[in-house]
C-alpha cells in the first residue's frame, strides 16, 4: 500500500474510532499528521469526537498536538476546551512542561480555569448566543469516572474542566493549594465524577507537610462530605510506599484516633478501610471496638483489622470473626472468609466455618469460601467433600475453584472435576487453576509411561 493510500485509510480509521487499526497504519508508515478533506489534522477529528483512545494512538505515533491550526488554536487547546480529562491526557503528549513555553502553559491553565469558573452552560451561551436550556447527559469519560456532557447552540462540551485544570497543574508542576483542590472535589460530591477523582488522586500523590496538615484538619470538619473526602484521599495513598512516603507513618496514627470519634457511619467505614492498609499496634483493638457496629459498612471492615496478614489470631479476634461469619449482611460474611486467606494457619473452628460457608445462601459468600478453601491448608476429608459438592454449583467460577482445590489435594477425581467445570472462554489460557490440572495430567502421563516401560 502506498503512502497516499495509507493516509486515506488512516483518515477513515480515525473516523471509525478503531485505535488498533490506527496504530497498525502508523506502524506501517502512515503520516500521523495527515489531514482530512477539511484540511485539519486527523488528531483534530479524534479530539472533536472525544475519542481518547484514537487520540492517544495518534500522539504515540508522532502526531503533533501543538501544531498551529488555521483558527489559531491547537489540538491540545481544543482538548482543554472540550473538558474531558481522559482526552486531555491522551493529547497532552510527552514532557509537556519542557515542550511548551511558559506562555503556552499559562494560556492553557487560564483557558481551563475560565471554563471552570464560568460554567459550561454559561460559557456555551456566551459563545453561541443561544438562550434555550442546555441538553445534559451523563457519560463515561474513562473506565472509572463519569462527567456531564452539555450541548447548546450546536456545540458539545464535557463539564470536566475542574479535572482538566487539576491535570494541567500536575503536568506543569504548578500545584494548587490543597484547600482549592478540596473545593473542586466537593463541587461535585460524587467520588466517580472526574473533578472529584482528579483532586483526590492529585492530593494522594503529594508528600509535603502543608498538604498533610490540610488533610488532617479535615478530620474535624463539620461537614461529613469533607471528612469523607479526606478519608478517601488517605486511602488512595499507596500503602506499598508507607515506609518511604512521609504520609505512610502518619496515616495509621491519624486513623486510629479518628476511628474512635467519627460520628458518621459512611465516613467511619472509609477510615477503617484505610486503617486496614496501615500497620498499627492498636489495629485489633479498634476492630474489636467496631465488631458489633450498627452499620454493615463498618462491620465489613472489621475482619481486615482483626487479621493482620501472617499474624496469628488472638482469641478475642477469633470469637469476633466467628460471630461476623453469621452476620445478616452477606458482604460481612464474605469479608470474614476473605481474610482467612492471609492466616498462617486456620484454626479448627475457622476451618469448620469456612466449610459451612460453601453452603451459604448467597453466591458471593459461596464464591469467596470456595476460593479460600481451595487454596487453604485444610486437606481433611470434610474439606475435600465440601469442594466436591461445589461441583454441582450453577456458577462456573465456583466449580473451577472447587476443581482447583481438588487438584491441590492430589484427589484422584481431579480430571472428572475439571470436566464438570465445562468449557472456559477466552482469558483463561494462563489461568493458574488450569495450570494445576495440566501439571497433574502431565505427572499422570509420566507415571503411566514409566509403568509401561515406554522410552
Amino acid at each position: 500500500m502506498g503512502a497516499g493510500k495509507r493516509d486515506v485509510r488512516l483518515v477513515a480509521e480515525v473516523r471509525a474510532g478503531d485505535a488498533e487499526a490506527v496504530r497498525a497504519l502508523l506502524a506501517a508508515g502512515a503520516d500521523p499528521n495527515a489531514v482530512d478533506e477539511t484540511g485539519l489534522p486527523v488528531l483534530c477529528a479524534a479530539v472533536a469526537t472525544f475519542d481518547a483512545s484514537v487520540a492517544e494512538a495518534l500522539v504515540d505515533g508522532g502526531a503533533d498536538p501543538d501544531r498551529p491550526l488555521p483558527d489559531g488554536t491547537t489540538a491540545l487547546l481544543r482538548a482543554v476546551e472540550l473538558g474531558s480529562p481522559a482526552l486531555l491526557w491522551a493529547v497532552l503528549g510527552p514532557e509537556p512542561r519542557s515542550r511548551l513555553p511558559e506562555a503556552a502553559r499559562g494560556g492553557l491553565l487560564t483557558m481551563a480555569r475560565n471554563w471552570y469558573d464560568t460554567g459550561v452552560a454559561e460559557e456555551l451561551r456566551r459563545r453561541t448566543g443561544a438562550r434555550g436550556p442546555a441538553e445534559t447527559v451523563r457519560v463515561q469519560d474513562d473506565e472509572y469516572n463519569h462527567v456531564d456532557q452539555v450541548s447548546l447552540g450546536g456545540l458539545t462540551v464535557r463539564a470536566g474542566h475542574g479535572a482538566v485544570l487539576t491535570s494541567l497543574e500536575r503536568a506543569f508542576r504548578v500545584p494548587a493549594p490543597a484547600e482549592e483542590l478540596v473545593a473542586r472535589a466537593l463541587r461535585q460530591p460524587d467520588e466517580n465524577h472526574v473533578d472529584y477523582s482528579a483532586a483526590r488522586f492529585a492530593l494522594a500523590r503529594r508528600s509535603d507537610d502543608r498538604t498533610w496538615s490540610a488533610l488532617a484538619a479535615l478530620r474535624r470538619h463539620p461537614d461529613p462530605a469533607h471528612r469523607l473526602f479526606a478519608a478517601r484521599v488517605l486511602w488512595s495513598c499507596d500503602p506499598l510506599l508507607d515506609e518511604v512516603h512521609p504520609y505512610g507513618r502518619r496515616r495509621g496514627e491519624l486513623c486510629a484516633a479518628w476511628a474512635l470519634e467519627e460520628p458518621d457511619d459512611e465516613v467511619l467505614a472509609e477510615v477503617l478501610d484505610t486503617f486496614g492498609n496501615c500497620e498499627h499496634p492498636d489495629m485489633e483493638a479498634v476492630g474489636l471496638r467496631h465488631a458489633a457496629h450498627r452499620d454493615p459498612r463498618v462491620r465489613r471492615q472489621v475482619p481486615d483489622l482483626l487479621c493482620a496478614e501472617g499474624v496469628p489470631l488472638i482469641s478475642e479476634g477469633e470469637d469476633a470473626l466467628l460471630t461476623l461469619a453469621h452476620d445478616p449482611d452477606p458482604l460481612v460474611r464474605a469479608a470474614v472468609h476473605t481474610v482467612c486467606r492471609g492466616m498462617p494457619g486456620l484454626t479448627s473452628r475457622m476451618s469448620r466455618e469456612l466449610v459451612a460457608a460453601t453452603r451459604d445462601p448467597h453466591v458471593t459468600v459461596r464464591s469467596v469460601a470456595a476460593e479460600t478453601l481451595a487454596a487453604s491448608s485444610d486437606h481433611s476429608p470434610v474439606a475435600t467433600a465440601a469442594l466436591w459438592a461445589l461441583l454441582d454449583e450453577e456458577h462456573q467460577l465456583i466449580r473451577l475453584e472447587a476443581a482447583y482445590g481438588l487438584a491441590r489435594r492430589d484427589d484422584p477425581r481431579t480430571g472428572e472435576a475439571f470436566d464438570r467445570v465445562g468449557p472456559l472462554g477466552p482469558g483463561f489460557e494462563h489461568d493458574h487453576r488450569l495450570h494445576a490440572l495440566r501439571e497433574r495430567r502431565w505427572h499422570e502421563e509420566e507415571a503411566a509411561r514409566k509403568g509401561t516401560g515406554a522410552p
